[in-house]
């Protein structure tokens, strides 16, 4: 770099994550093997969104900024051989959005620092980024205590001339988590037919939309379960849990180019049966009133109590029924599908268990499996946005990767393209009545 030894940004106490509201400062760090002139030393700090139709493509369709201020540290002069340090300090907006990096756009946030030398000299600049967390508190989310259920029923035919009926049905226990809480689901398969049905399939989804011209969702399937088939006239209850892993919250308050959605989804193959539970992440767990407690199994008829069924849009309509056909009609024995495989487990086979404070916002939270404190008498600031916030940190230690072996946020290089979103409440309407006009 010629005159110029070192030229670098560093944060106060090493701290890369930040809150909506906060305070960022730091030190430019200027190191010359002689005197340098220059016209101004600035120091500028930004935080916007990009998007674009194209996957990892940096000329974006649509931008938009949340902040963007320069801060000259030092006026035209001379800068002797040695080290100069110019501090700075920038507020950072109450409305800025979380950060965010995904294929199709991305949320950033940087500090700038550039030396404005004179006509024919050289400019220097250099930038290091930080990252924002603006809390999503679920508390805050209206009915998040309920829980969230979908039913459907299917009619199909086999062996050409014989038909049979399906009812699916499934219910989480809440409709909001945090990173390390557990998902409780229990699916019931009621099976009036003579065909056993294909495996059951339970998913944690993720759908990301970035809103170009025309919208671009990306979904992936972030952890996976998958059950044993009913048998023929059989009625069948399933019981599993999914952890939730490291991943960015839903919505992203603050940005109006991209948008962050989960569901599960509970499938079956054959016949093809599927429902779809909305849920939320957040960093804010909800907090459950000790008056008010969960169901977390059905009632002795096998049906799930009515109140839980509340405002919930199943992904398809639910076909009327005859009261001969209702599920566990006539006092049918339940049986217990064994689960086949699961996503998270380790590599002697056993399931993953977390407590949910590993993955929550909270000081002095607990350090995901492998990890070390750097310094114990230090407080852990523990964030859970995935590839958006890799790091613990808070105070003077160095930043930890949040990266766990056995549970990995989405790993969005490896994504080949996007897929389309769940149907609506609509499209399930009329792609059922397609089905059930071409049956006539």
């Amino acid at each position: 770099m010629g005159k110029l030894q070192e030229f670098d940004i560093t944060f106060t106490n090493n701290k890369v994550v930040y809150g909506p509201g906060e305070s960022i400062s730091g030190t430019v760090k200027i190191r010359t093997g002689n005197s340098m002139q220059y016209k101004a030393i600035k120091v500028n700090c930004q935080g916007s969104c990009g998007i674009s139709n194209k996957m990892n493509d940096t000329s974006w369709t649509l931008e938009e900024q949340y902040f963007n201020s320069t801060l000259s540290v030092a006026d035209k002069g001379t800068l002797a051989a040695g080290e100069h340090s110019f501090p700075f300090q920038f507020l950072i907006p109450v409305a800025a959005p979380t950060s965010f990096e995904g294929p199709f756009g991305k949320i950033v946030y940087r500090v700038r620092a550039a030396i404005d030398t004179p006509r024919f000299s050289k400019d220097y600049k250099a930038q290091r980024p930080f990252y924002l967390l603006n809390l999503l508190n679920l508390n805050e989310v209206s009915g998040i205590e309920s829980s969230s259920s979908a039913v459907t029923t299917k009619k199909f035919s086999y062996l050409l001339v014989k038909t049979g009926t399906l009812m699916l049905r499934a219910r989480s226990d809440l409709r909001g988590y945090i990173p390390g809480q557990v998902i409780k689901l229990a699916t019931e398969i009621h099976n009036k037919s003579g065909k056993d049905t294909g495996y059951v399939l339970a998913s944690l989804i993720q759908k990301v939309t970035y809103k170009t011209k025309r919208p671009v969702f990306d979904l992936r399937t972030i952890a996976e379960v998958e059950g044993a088939g009913v048998k023929a006239g059989k009625h069948a209850e399933w019981r599993e849990q999914i952890i939730v892993p490291p991943l960015p919250q839903s919505a992203l308050a603050g940005c109006s180019l991209i948008d962050i959605d989960y569901f599960i989804q509970v499938s079956l193959k054959s016949p093809d049966a599927v429902v779809t539970l909305p849920i939320y992440i957040g960093n804010i767990a909800v907090n459950l009133s000790p008056s008010r407690p969960m169901p977390t199994s059905p009632d002795r008829s096998g049906a799930f109590a009515a109140s839980s069924m509340v405002g919930v849009t199943p992904s398809a309509p639910p076909a009327e029924e005859d009261p001969e056909e209702e599920l566990c009609a006539g006092g049918i024995a339940s049986e217990e599908i064994p689960t086949k495989s699961h996503s998270q487990q380790d590599p002697s086979g056993h399931p993953v268990t977390m407590s949910p404070s590993a993955f929550s916002h909270a000081p002095g939270a607990a350090l995901p499996p492998g990890h070390r404190r750097p310094d114990a008498s230090a407080p852990l600031f523990c964030v859970s946005t995935g590839a958006t916030i890799p790091f613990f940190t808070e105070g003077d230690v160095t930043p930890v990767p949040t990266s766990c072996s056995l549970i990995l946020p989405p790993e969005y290089s490896s994504w080949d393209y996007p897929h389309e979103p769940p149907p609506t409440y609509e499209e399930s309407c009329s792609s059922a009545n397609s089905s059930f006009n071409s049956r006539q």
